[in-house]
């Protein structure tokens, strides 16, 4: 693989005795959305918690051609921020709190409050709870909430871990509308998730990853119509 905007090469992950992943290759062009699928302890958050920075690895990870720094802020200061699962959002501070926490790197404060914008044309629920405690939030308004401080930061990467967590379908279906309007800013997406029939029908490409190996990968149209596939994600 060379040239591709994101690159993971031969990852390896261990946390003490335990391989969690074994040699990843994966890559993300510029403005694609590239989803992950795979059952439970599949590897999928271990995956985003690294590229986020957060965990130890063995292997290359680079980002518009630099390898990603190791530290997780300065992965956000190199434009790569997470959404993690289960949100973890400040659930003590209000809505507009949250948001400025997403762009605490940044001292620009008149495009702060435009990006701040940007996020309510996305979700104009939260302009209405914008002094609302985090925490009150109902879970989709949470999952918005979290989206919209990592795109407080500006990343040029945005990492989503389980976004659908949690969240009724026609809340789901509604997220994935907007995570395709994020990619139309320019944004690359890379997103985990259980919920296989969404995932790959708003994303371009897709890895099926299984004990902490990439099983299968492909256009996500492709990918759908693999028999193995539709048994074990899609129900069939």
């Amino acid at each position: 693989m060379s040239g591709h905007y994101a690159e993971i090469s031969g990852l390896h992950v261990y946390y003490g005795n335990i391989h969690a992943l074994r040699g990843i290759d994966m890559y993300a062009d510029k403005g694609e959305i590239v989803s992950v699928v795979g059952v439970n302890g599949a590897g999928k958050s271990t995956l985003m918690w690294t590229l986020a920075g957060v965990l130890p690895y063995k292997g290359s990870i680079k980002f518009d051609g630099l390898p990603l720094p190791a530290r997780p802020h300065e992965t956000v200061a190199r434009g790569v921020s997470l959404v993690p699962e289960r949100r973890r959002l400040f659930t003590a501070m209000s809505v507009r709190e949250n948001l400025i926490m997403g762009a605490i790197r940044r001292n620009d404060r008149d495009e702060i409050e435009r990006d701040m914008e940007r996020c309510f044309a996305l979700y104009p629920v939260l302009k209405e709870r914008l002094s609302q405690r985090s925490g009150t939030l109902s879970g989709g308004e949470q999952q918005m909430l979290a989206i919209s401080r990592a795109l407080m930061s500006r990343p040029r990467a945005l990492l989503l871990d389980e976004p659908s967590l949690g969240l009724a379908p026609k809340v789901t279906e509604a997220l994935f509308d907007t995570i395709s309007q994020i990619r139309g800013d320019g944004v690359t997406v890379l997103m985990v998730e259980q919920n296989a029939y969404e995932t790959m029908n708003v994303s371009d490409r897709c890895y099926v990853l299984q004990a902490g190996t990439i099983a299968m990968s492909g256009n996500s149209s492709e990918i759908m119509k693999d028999p193995r596939v539709r048994k074990a994600y899609l129900g069939d």
